[in-house]
């Protein structure tokens, strides 16, 4: 991992998937849509101000979302940002900065 990089993409942990469940309202605003299914499946991190997250999410059938989220500073107030959220992904889709 090069500096300000993001590690290789791994597969979701518990950690991870609350992540994804404090963030589905938001993802489901902004896709415009609800999900039934909204299970993380992998992800990969950047370390800045706090920690981007890089997150598949399975939404049902053969659809899968990517997430950005922003964990922020404990001296900033901590919590969890949806920052960007890609659609149309598929599970053979690699996880990856964006």
């Amino acid at each position: 991992m090069m500096c300000g990089g993001t590690r290789p993409a791994v597969d979701a942990t518990e950690e991870i998937q609350q992540i994804c469940d404090s963030v589905k309202v938001a993802a489901e605003e902004k896709a415009g849509k609800s999900y039934e299914v909204f299970k993380a499946k992998s992800y990969t991190s950047q370390v800045v101000a706090g920690t981007n997250y890089f997150i598949k999410v399975h939404v049902g059938g053969d659809d899968h979302v990517h997430l950005r989220v922003w964990k922020k500073l404990p001296h900033t107030g901590g919590g969890l940002e949806l920052s960007a959220m890609q659609h149309s992904k598929s599970h053979a889709d690699p996880v990856e900065y964006f």
